[in-house]
């Protein structure tokens, strides 16, 4: 399974502006900048995480975007659902239907193992977490 870049990036922008409280807003051209981004395709990605409220926008000559909720509150699991969808590692596993053999499938079982084994590591790290791993370094570089 490989990630899309809608969510490596994603992640990156969020974990950009988690590292960047106390701060003030941080524009989409500099975030674009650290974080090796197009900004047009940052632009799409920040519409959705500011739906989505993990990121806000500022307006004004000094506005940029800031993270929409504390850094501890936010599981990548959630980021990530938000920009990939659900994680699935094959069909069917949301769709017994999907293949005939799905009910003695030793396949299968192995694919809703590693699917949760996913999730599991997902939804126990937060962007409080990483932030703390990444320590004092000035600038956050986050790779999926």
């Amino acid at each position: 399974m490989k990630l899309s870049t809608r969510t490596e990036y994603g992640i990156r922008a969020v974990l950009e502006l988690a590292g960047n409280v106390g701060n003030g807003p941080l524009q989409l051209k500099i975030i674009a900048q650290r974080q090796n981004i197009s900004i047009k395709y940052l632009e799409q990605l920040m519409a959705i995480l500011r739906a989505s409220g993990y990121v806000r926008s500022i307006r004004g000559s000094r506005g940029g975007y800031i993270i929409g909720k504390p850094a501890n509150q936010i599981k990548i699991s959630e980021v990530f659902r938000t920009l990939e969808g659900p994680i699935t590692t094959s069909e069917c596993i949301d769709n017994e239907d999907y293949c005939p053999n799905t009910k003695d499938c030793v396949m299968r079982e192995l694919w809703c193992r590693v699917q949760k084994s996913m999730m599991d590591v997902l939804e126990s790290v937060t962007l409080q977490d990483l932030i703390d791993k990444a320590g004092d370094s000035k600038r956050l570089t986050y790779e999926i």
